[in-house]
């Protein structure tokens, strides 16, 4: 019989670098190899545009530029970057790519959705690709022909991350937060809430969670994905409060948490998009992370538009094909619990079979 786990609520983002708005482009685009390429799909110009957060954001434009990358080495391809630094940069940017020929733009994160839709309107013999966020005309979600989105059901790996969160916390409080209340942030929040209450359930147990009441939807959010410093002051007001494992889903925000819990000594990390014990300079705290395989659904993408396969399909990341996933214990092996991690490994069967089903109003 299946079981699921509700969304009680009702209600429901080498080559070539411009790392400036505007900035001229080059004449000559490169390989992989470092050296112009000719014919083939040397022929073929990727090309990615960050948000605020850069591509050194230990996070999801991190991890989109490493699946260029991969994708540059992997098929001789050429290459054009643009490191946007603000919002009035995002427009400017994706045109930047068009008037270079890219054959197709990948947009990282939910700001850039209507830079890329623009583009992908104006351009309809171009591709384009959006991370983390759909395309739309008012409320309403649309297909264009030559825009892929690329999401992620996050709620499925956080849903195991909450889980071992509770089934690890000395204290018997855990925190999440986010940076805005986006669907792809909150998507998070909500998985981390179920696995909390699952185990709360299914062990009488009363691990209490700081930061997110998800059949509200409302919580804990600091309003940007930048200030880190936001991020280590909503980490302290939860540390406070008894929290000893917090998951921030903040992007570079979710650094100052970290260095919080480090400054706290005794309070443990759940990173996000990326493996934080191996992306950043906090690994001895980290408990686990929530993982998006980003780089490797940009490497996807890109290689399907240089196959002549590409599809405006929204490409979605799950427990079953590997796109989403919970990072090793790491350097807290030993912390958690043989029970707890014999349970976690039955609980991503169960999802993956759809015997469990972990609902969200925010799911892709």
């Amino acid at each position: 019989m299946k079981k699921s786990i509700f969304a009680t609520a009702l209600a429901t983002s080498a080559a070539l670098a411009l790392t400036a708005c505007g900035a001229a482009p080059e004449e000559e685009q490169t390989g992989g190899g470092g050296e112009t390429t000719a014919g083939g799909a040397s022929d073929f110009t990727a090309c990615l545009v960050s948000d605020a957060g850069g591509w050194d954001d230990r996070s999801f434009n991190q991890s989109a530029y490493e699946g260029l990358q991969a994708a540059v080495e992997e098929l001789g391809i050429e290459q054009a970057t643009a490191e946007s630094q603000s919002e009035s940069e995002y427009g400017p940017n994706v045109d930047s790519m068009v008037q270079q020929g890219c054959n197709l733009t990948i947009g990282v994160g939910f700001p850039l959705e209507n830079a890329i839709q623009s583009a992908a309107e104006d351009n309809p013999d171009l591709k384009f690709g959006l991370v983390d966020q759909t395309f739309s005309e008012g409320q309403e979600p649309i297909e264009l022909e030559n825009a892929k989105p690329i999401l992620f059901n996050t709620a499925e790996a956080a849903f195991l991350a909450g889980y071992v969160a509770a089934g690890t916390t000395e204290t018997g409080t855990v925190a999440t937060f986010g940076g805005l209340q986006i669907p792809s942030v909150s998507i998070f929040m909500d998985g981390f809430a179920d696995g909390v209450a699952h185990f709360n359930e299914e062990n009488d147990a009363d691990v209490q969670l700081l930061g997110w009441d998800k059949e509200a939807q409302e919580g804990a959010f600091t309003g940007d994905f930048e200030n880190r410093a936001n991020g280590q002051q909503q980490a302290q007001q939860f540390i406070a409060q008894g929290a000893d494992i917090i998951m921030p889903v903040a992007g570079p925000v979710g650094l100052g948490a970290a260095a919080a819990a480090a400054e706290a000594g005794d309070v443990m990390i759940i990173g996000v998009d990326s493996d934080w014990h191996e992306s950043t300079e906090y690994g001895d705290i980290v408990l686990t992370s929530v993982m998006k395989e980003i780089d490797q659904a940009v490497q996807d993408t890109i290689s399907q538009a240089v196959e002549g396969s590409f599809s405006a399909e929204p490409y979605v990341g799950t427990l079953e094909n590997e796109g989403v996933g919970l990072a090793p214990f790491h350097e807290f092996e030993d912390a958690v619990p043989q029970e707890v991690k014999d349970t976690v490994a039955d609980l991503r069967e169960q999802i993956i079979s759809g015997d469990l089903e972990v609902q969200t109003p925010n799911a892709p």
